[in-house]
């Protein structure tokens, strides 16, 4: 029982940080006029959230790997928690950024946290498993941070329900500084963990050089459009633009694609065993690229036929698990952890690239419509500037089949 209550507080904070993942899609408006800014600076703001979460990748993992789960944990927690207050309560354009930035520098540890405590606590033969029940509870936090938060947020008011998301996030700091414990270990499995950091640092390097590496970290970050940049956070506002509908109802719909994400891991682990890894990341890239004009198209809302397609985003957009397979076909066991950490950095610096070009796109296509001093944007204005999305998608399958090709020529 011990184990599973430690995997608990990790988990607990893996979950709850993709609501504030979410937040922006939920506060643009609200954002918009307390700064009185445009779609490319709102766009700045989101990516700043990536630009902390991308950069600290390898840092938290090495920290991890030197500290333990309990302190890193309850350090980022509260970082999340202070910068939510930050981000909330100024009204200085540059503390809000910092504030963004800070809440992606403490989600981190969600993930790499929880995969720590399962490893300490789990044995090999149940660690894919633990892994595997840690994205689908994790994911819940994705579904119910969209309508659920909505709702909270008409009813209290969204300051209310930010400075409740900051206490949580202080709370499952303190929980887990108090609670969390290491399983029985020597000094010697301590310096093992030392030397695997060090390990890790000098690896780095080898992992730079690697052209396949490289050329698989920017397929993955052109492919990863549809989640970061549309369900993350221009997806709610489109649909209320396009279609007339609430803010509690268009997150209830984005809400679909992390549904479709419950579902796509083990359905596209088991097409790559039949078709092969880098065909089955290609054909996701091809098929996001067509669902996701399909949906820029539809002119006559239907609920359902929206939801269906939202879906089938969610379960293309698992590829990231098969990406990280391929990965582990360029290095040796002991770089795989690194390698791992690597190409998930470049992944959520797309998060940055989308949201940053988004806005200058949406700018770009403004009409010059405002309204109590702030821009309003037509449709066709985020439709236009969502294109971005599946003509990256179609570039990136395009880097994996010519990935492909090239190991097969060099026998790899």
């Amino acid at each position: 029982m011990t184990p599973f209550l430690m995997w608990l507080l990790p988990l607990s904070f893996f979950t709850y940080q993709f609501i504030l993942r979410l937040w922006p899609s939920l506060t643009i408006q609200q954002v918009m006029e307390t700064f009185m800014i445009d779609a490319t600076s709102f766009g700045l703001l989101a990516s700043a959230y990536y630009y902390g979460y991308a950069s600290m990748q390898i840092p938290i993992a090495i920290m991890l790997d030197r500290y333990g789960p309990r302190y890193v944990v309850f350090a980022c927690a509260i970082i999340c928690g202070i910068a939510m207050l930050i981000f909330t309560y100024t009204t200085n354009w540059y503390f809000a950024l910092i504030g963004r930035f800070f809440i992606g520098v403490g989600s981190v540890v969600g993930f790499l946290g929880t995969s720590k405590v399962i490893s300490q606590w789990f044995s090999k033969a149940d660690y894919a498993r633990m892994v595997g029940f840690t994205f689908t509870i994790g994911l819940t936090g994705a579904i119910y941070g969209g309508k659920p938060i909505s709702l909270l947020m008409a009813k209290f008011g969204w300051e209310s329900i930010a400075l409740f998301l900051a206490c949580v996030s202080i709370g499952i700091g303190f929980l887990t500084l108090l609670l969390l414990r290491f399983p029985g270990r020597n000094k010697a499995d301590d310096e093992g963990d030392q030397d695997d950091a060090k390990l890790k640092l000098s690896d780095l390097g080898f992992v730079l050089k690697s052209p396949a590496i490289w050329l698989l970290a920017i397929a993955n970050l052109l492919m990863v459009g549809s989640l970061e940049g549309f369900a993350d956070v221009w997806g709610v506002n489109y649909m209320m633009t396009a279609y007339s509908i609430s803010k509690s109802d268009a997150a209830a719909l984005l809400s679909f694609v992390f549904v479709g994400m419950l579902f796509g891991g083990p359905l596209l682990s088991l097409l790559s065993k039949k078709l092969g890894n880098h065909m089955v990341i290609g054909l996701c890239g091809f098929g996001m690229a067509l669902v996701f004009v399909a949906i820029l198209s539809i002119s006559s809302f239907n609920w359902y036929l929206m939801a269906t397609l939202l879906f089938l985003i969610g379960v293309m957009c698992c590829y990231q698990v098969i990406v990280f397979a391929v990965g582990s076909e360029f290095v040796s066991d002991k770089m795989l952890g690194i390698t791992i950490a690597f190409l998930n950095c470049i992944n959520m610096f797309g998060g940055s690239f989308f949201h940053t070009t988004i806005g200058i796109m949406m700018d770009k296509f403004w009409q010059g419509s405002v309204s109590e001093g702030i821009r309003v944007y037509p449709s066709s204005a985020y439709v236009k500037a969502l294109m971005i999305i599946p003509v990256c998608a179609i570039v990136g399958a395009v880097i994996i089949f010519s990935l492909q090709a090239r190991t097969i020529r060099n026998g790899r």
